[in-house]
């Protein structure tokens, strides 16, 4: 069962849930340098003993990790109630998602948003909240055309009358200030009528989530730390990539797999593994080709989120 369809099954709505060694949290574990010399996996795993009363919700939000990839790193912990003294699985280490390594890139399919340092030496990683179903993120490759702080907010009609329907009466514009959804920094992206949003939040939760009407929400220390070093003409990426690979310097091959989104009609989005990943299996001449693709195979299905190895490059 897919941690989404998990969570629904405990009766609880997902708009509503808020080197390896033991780790104590950081304001600066977003950042991490680049690997070089070819490589593509970056950052590192972590880990956390669990105290009294420390909850998934808490955690991610203290490790500045996406809600849902907590909870896939670590399929069978309770994420309400873990017990103490379990050792937690931090998903720091990543795949870098196939794009250009400038400006921002999310994507959409891990709930992330990379930012690649003018320093062309370090990444910094943060969880985002995005479109929920029906009211998608598109994919694009863009730029901000506006930077907005203290940003007011306009409701569209639409979402007016669905706030209607629950008995809400939206103002045509919601001022700055502690009510507003946008938070305390907005950026317009350049797409369409400028709709979409890089923005902060005024909520609890929905950050790792799919809860909002389209536009990408982080947590308010973060968006404020972007807001500081990006500006009007930065570029951004949107993408959708369930499955990243790569292929290390020394021949080893990693595979990240997240759960693919979920469309409109309540089906999982369709996907193909990555063009890569089949030319490897096709050409790359494996000595054991069944149990290489057995283990791809287990690995995209798990769908932990993480960085595993499914071929050691040392045994061609």
């Amino acid at each position: 069962m897919n941690v989404r369809s998990w969570i629904k099954c405990l009766g609880i709505s997902l708009s509503l849930v808020m080197s390896a060694s033991l780790f104590i949290p950081s304001a600066l574990a977003a950042t991490y340098r680049l690997p070089v010399d070819g490589s593509h996996v970056a950052g590192k795993l972590q880990r956390h003993q669990v105290k009294a009363g420390e909850t998934f919700a808490l955690l991610a939000k203290d490790y500045d990790v996406g809600l849902l990839s907590l909870i896939a790193a670590n399929r069978g912990v309770d994420p309400f109630l873990p017990e103490e003294g379990e050792v937690l699985t931090i998903p720091n280490r990543f795949i870098l998602p196939l794009a250009k390594q400038q400006g921002i890139v999310v994507n959409l399919a891990e709930l992330r948003l990379y930012y690649f340092d003018p320093d062309g030496e370090h990444v910094h990683v943060f969880p985002v909240g995005i479109g929920r179903i029906g009211r998608e993120t598109p994919q694009m490759v863009t730029s901000i055309s506006s930077m907005i702080e203290a940003p007011t907010w306009t409701p569209p009609k639409s979402i007016r009358m669905a706030y209607e329907e629950d008995g809400i009466e939206l103002p045509e514009v919601v001022p700055a200030g502690p009510d507003n959804p946008l938070g305390e920094y907005a950026m317009r992206l350049r797409y369409g009528a400028g709709q979409y949003l890089i923005h902060g939040t005024n909520k609890d939760f929905g950050i790792g989530l799919r809860v909002s009407s389209g536009c990408i929400r982080m947590e308010p220390e973060d968006i404020k730390w972007l807001f500081e070093r990006v500006g009007r003409g930065t570029r951004v990426q949107i993408v959708n990539q369930p499955i990243k690979m790569a292929v290390e310097p020394d021949s080893s091959v990693f595979i990240e797999s997240h759960e693919p989104l979920t469309a409109r009609d309540g089906m999982k989005q369709t996907f193909d593994w990555p063009l890569e990943l089949q030319v490897w299996l096709d050409n790359d001449g494996l000595e054991n080709y069944a149990e290489t693709y057995s283990k791809v195979t287990g690995v995209i299905q798990i769908q932990t989120g993480m960085p595993i190895m499914v071929h050691d490059g040392s045994h061609h």
